[in-house]
């Protein structure tokens, strides 16, 4: 009994064991025919595939592959997402025929940030009644002339709950601008940027037969009145965030406010340019009781360092606040009675510390105390930020923030190298240099490894007068994941471009960098010849420039398309006066630089996007 009871049990176990491996060599099978055959996954796995990539990918990748694939794209019912940023002219015809024309009912995301693409995708503007999916629209670089019809018609999209718009060029009227926005029935979130022709002080808003908006989220990057606040609230009874980069002073000297119950305003955030104390005291008393964030930058008036009003505004008008954000600008005045670090000193009371809101601060210049950066420290997290001049720790032993982690893009303003730096932003991908330093005994590019982790830099802006070129060969060199440079002015004479193009550093850059964006000021041909013999991978290049040197780089640039700037397919030209237009236009053509292109003039910027290999 014993014996037949093993031997089923042996019979069971080599059952079992034959159909594992039965189902391990079928697996491999499979698993090894999924690796060598893509195409053969079930159309559920690849639409599974297809959410983790950028449509645009997904069509450059499969939609010529086989027809399969091209039924998947064009038959399938899920909603897409386009973005649409950096593409030749031809590309996006194409992506345009094949993708967006075709699929406007399932388009839910549409981002496009080149004035031209804009112009193709809504020609009409009634087109965009179509796009009956649509929850989200992003312009960036639209020409304010197109944007009014594209708001009208945009009433009639019944899903549409989030804009974003960057305008190219002045608005004549933000009456009318806003007016179509807050008529757009189901919006939740917009964010709004644009200038004015008038820069000292902005047009007022007036928000005349404007009608109430569900608006919840809105963020106005623009110079915004502070006499237009009161209109603006009465429009977003709903609003819950707001944002304004730059609000200005009062146009009438005698500003009236009438109170307002916003009681979903919970955060705000502010950047003040010129608008005293009082002023803002006002706003607070009449709108901001319900706020719990208030993120606050100002400059000049130094009442704001005035700890003892803002502790009392806070308790009578603010009691819901948990976060208080703050950083102001300024130096005392001459016959003040106290010096800057009493007034900042008074920010360590009793009643900061007990809300865990603390402070630090720097000082802009060499040997002057009385003026400084007086700003909010942890626990706020920020991704923007200055390093300015610092002091002896004996004359300003003030307090070093520790937790940089969260900062993305830092701005150096620092004049003076020194060596005991170490980390201060790891995490940094963007980096501006501001100033010159001054020499130090140790090299500068290693001072710097030590301020922010150059492989990891993406961005980079020299805003110099004068910077080394050799020395700029050699930071790029050290970053090699930089896709966009940025200068201020380059200069560089003959001699020295032919002496640093035969190092072996220049050799090595010229392989290994990626940068695809460059913008630079005011440069001669020698500057373009050499930096188009280091950047041969450039897509888009931005130049300010002197009129009289414009005719002889477009030529250069366009005779080398076809072999050192193959990858070119955009440009842009600052400071542009409207004549040039028509001069340019008829340069291209008549001298055969270019075949297939799209030129326009907004803003004293002329554009200029063309097909990559449609050349003549």
């Amino acid at each position: 009994m014993q014996r037949k009871r093993q031997r089923r049990n042996v019979v069971v176990d080599d059952y079992h064991s034959n159909k594992k491996r039965k189902l391990q060599n079928e697996m491999t099978t499979i698993n090894t025919k999924f690796r060598s055959r893509f195409e053969d996954l079930a159309n559920e796995i690849l639409y599974e595939v297809f959410e983790y990539l950028d449509i645009y990918h997904v069509y450059d990748g499969f939609f010529n592959l086989n027809k399969r694939f091209q039924n998947l794209l064009m038959n399938s019912n899920l909603s897409i997402k386009i973005n649409v940023s950096t593409m030749s002219k031809s590309n996006f015809e194409h992506y345009y025929k094949d993708i967006i024309l075709p699929n406007k009912h399932r388009i839910n995301c549409l981002r496009l940030s080149n004035p031209f693409t804009i112009d193709i995708v809504f020609s009409p503007p009634r087109i965009i009644t179509k796009f009956v999916r649509l929850e989200t629209l992003i312009f960036h670089n639209i020409d304010a002339k197109y944007l009014h019809n594209i708001l009208n018609q945009s009433i009639h999209l019944p899903k549409l709950h989030s804009l974003v718009l960057t305008l190219a060029d002045c608005v004549q009227d933000p009456n009318k601008l806003f007016l179509n926005i807050l008529r757009l029935p189901r919006l939740k979130y917009c964010k709004i940027t644009y200038q004015t022709k008038k820069v000292s002080r902005s047009l007022e808003v007036c928000f005349d037969n404007c009608e109430v908006s569900p608006i919840e989220h809105l963020v106005m990057n623009c110079r915004f009145p502070i006499d237009s606040f009161n209109r603006l609230l009465c429009y977003v009874p709903e609003l819950r965030h707001l944002s304004i980069d730059c609000l200005i002073e009062s146009n009438d000297t005698d500003m009236k406010l009438c109170p307002i119950l916003l009681k979903h305003l919970k955060y705000v955030s502010l950047n003040i340019d010129n608008v005293l104390f009082n002023e803002f005291e006002l706003l607070v008393k009449n709108y901001f009781h319900s706020i719990e964030v208030l993120r606050l930058t100002t400059r000049m008036d130094q009442t704001y360092l005035n700890a003892n009003r803002w502790e009392k505004l806070i308790l009578s008008s603010m009691p819901n606040l948990r976060i208080f954000d703050f950083h102001h600008d300024n130096s005392v005045f001459e016959d003040s009675p106290v010096t800057y670090h009493d007034l900042v000193h008074q920010f360590t009371s009793q009643f900061w510390i007990e809300r865990q809101w603390f402070f630090t601060h720097q000082h802009d210049w060499p040997g002057r105390i009385e003026s400084g950066i007086f700003y909010s420290t942890n626990p706020y997290r920020r991704k923007d930020y200055t390093f300015y001049w610092e002091l002896d720790k004996q004359i300003c032993p003030h307090l070093q923030e520790n937790n940089l982690n969260s900062v993305k893009r830092l701005l150096i303003r620092n004049k003076r190298t020194t060596s005991d730096f170490v980390n201060y932003f790891p995490n940094a991908t963007e980096l501006t240099i501001s100033y010159c330093f001054e020499r130090s005994d140790e090299p500068f590019i290693p001072i710097l490894h030590r301020i922010v982790p150059l492989e990891h830099l993406t961005k980079l802006h020299i805003g110099l007068v004068y910077f080394p070129f050799e020395q700029m060969v050699e930071l790029i060199s050290l970053t090699p994941n930089l896709h966009t440079l940025k200068l201020h002015v380059l200069s560089i004479n003959e001699t020295c471009s032919k002496l640093i193009k035969q190092t072996d550093i220049f050799r090595y850059v010229l392989k290994t960098n990626k940068i695809t964006n460059l913008e630079f000021n005011c440069p001669t041909l020698k500057d373009i010849q050499f930096l188009v013999d280091l950047f041969p991978r450039l897509e888009y290049i931005k130049i300010g420039m002197d009129n009289q040197r414009m005719k002889e780089i477009l030529r250069f640039l366009f005779t080398n398309i076809s072999n050192k700037l193959s990858h070119l397919f955009f440009l842009c030209i600052d400071r542009v006066p409207k004549r040039y237009l028509q001069e340019f236009d008829m340069l291209l053509k008549s001298e055969n630089l270019l075949n297939d292109y799209f030129i326009k003039l907004i803003n004293r910027q002329l554009y200029l996007w063309w097909s990559k290999f449609l050349l003549l």
